[in-house]
């Protein structure tokens, strides 16, 4: 990363704590053609989500010595360092998302006459695929950029978090999963050549909740990786993928008409339709248990379903008849599966300290 300028460290004194918040998402449509440039071949490209109050957080708590210290709620992963000397001469970490926040933030060689206490926790379950990590980046460089004393809009979080994800797992990152995180609600998120626009779309959370159930199967393979082999693909000019991108473009753009205009049976059918198209392009995106357990919900009033992110394991979304929810949950879990309960949360990052 490009070396900043030195940041304005807080005056305040030892014990001074920020807690930044940020959601989790479920993805509804148009997944994958938010990475860079593939959306620039799919004109009209937009994907849609919505932010659910699986949350993530990121704590950082001014020292009363030199210490830095770094600790992951979720992982159990932790690192101590005596000062920020240390730190930056420090070749292996356990906790990279902070590690590599820090050194963006606090690049070596900015005066550092105290340490602190960074602290993560990500409730979304490991590997979900409901952006988690995409999530806690938003929430860690939100406390970061308040730490430092460096104002950011959301739009500059979420290019400092995109592409510190990207450093992180060396694969490109799509922009879809930052906005949830930074708006929160329901989202269209319109992907054209002169930029990157997120619009609310007016849906009553209640609304949702009664219709989608959110199942969680077991973390997947990398799913940086799974988006990769599609990414080649299509770059390599796989006429196929092309082909089912373009018809993924279109089922979004569908989606968010339909959930505009509260058209519910039609959001089923897209949902459904897309579901199939991503089978055809990764086959690996299902597991025999994802297969299983969307069947058994079918027999107890699911009418669709998708997978979350990149698929390989992780999450799904079931949609379900209205008044089947309770079914459809006991069917998840007597066939083996994990319901993740959820509400839409309309509120973005927050920040206090």
């Amino acid at each position: 990363m490009a070396r900043q300028k030195s940041p304005t460290l807080p005056k305040s004194t030892s014990g001074r704590t920020i807690v930044a918040l940020a959601s989790c998402r479920i993805d509804l449509a148009g997944s994958t053609l938010d990475l860079w440039p593939l959306y620039l071949f799919h004109p009209g490209a937009v994907t849609v989500n919505f932010a659910v109050n699986i949350l993530t957080r990121c704590q950082i708590i001014a020292g009363n010595d030199e210490s830095i210290h770094f600790k992951s709620i979720d992982t159990g992963r932790e690192d101590h360092f005596c000062n920020f000397d240390e730190f930056c001469q420090a070749k292996n970490v356990q906790h990279h998302l902070a590690a590599h926040l820090v050194r963006f933030f606090l690049p070596a060689g900015t005066p550092q006459d105290r340490g602190f206490t960074i602290e993560t926790n990500s409730e979304s379950p490991a590997g979900a695929g409901i952006s988690g990590s995409s999530a806690l980046m938003v929430a860690t460089v939100a406390a970061l950029a308040r730490y430092t004393g460096r104002t950011l809009d959301r739009e500059e979080i979420r290019v400092i978090a995109q592409n510190a994800e990207a450093q992180l797992i060396k694969v490109p990152t799509g922009c879809q999963d930052y906005y949830p995180a930074l708006y929160g609600g329901v989202n269209a998120i319109h992907l054209d050549v002169d930029g990157i626009h997120r619009q609310s779309i007016a849906v009553a959370p209640e609304d949702i909740e009664s219709r989608f159930v959110l199942v969680y199967t077991g973390a997947p393979r990398h799913s940086g990786i799974n988006n990769w082999e599609v990414f080649k693909a299509h770059i390599n000019g796989d006429k196929r993928v092309f082909r089912n991108f373009a018809r993924i473009g279109e089922i979004a753009r569908a989606m968010h008409a339909a959930l505009e205009s509260g058209d519910w049976p039609e959001v089923a059918r897209l949902l459904g339709e897309e579901w199939k198209l991503r089978r055809t392009n990764a086959p690996g995106i299902t597991t025999p248990l994802i297969d299983k357990l969307i069947s058994a919900a079918k027999r107890k009033g699911a009418l669709a379903a998708k997978v979350c992110g990149a698929g390989g394991g992780g999450c799904f979304v079931l949609f379900v008849r209205e008044g089947s929810h309770e079914l459809v949950a006991a069917a998840i879990r007597d066939n083996g599966g994990r319901v993740l309960p959820f509400k839409v949360n309309p509120d973005g990052v927050t920040i206090v300290g």
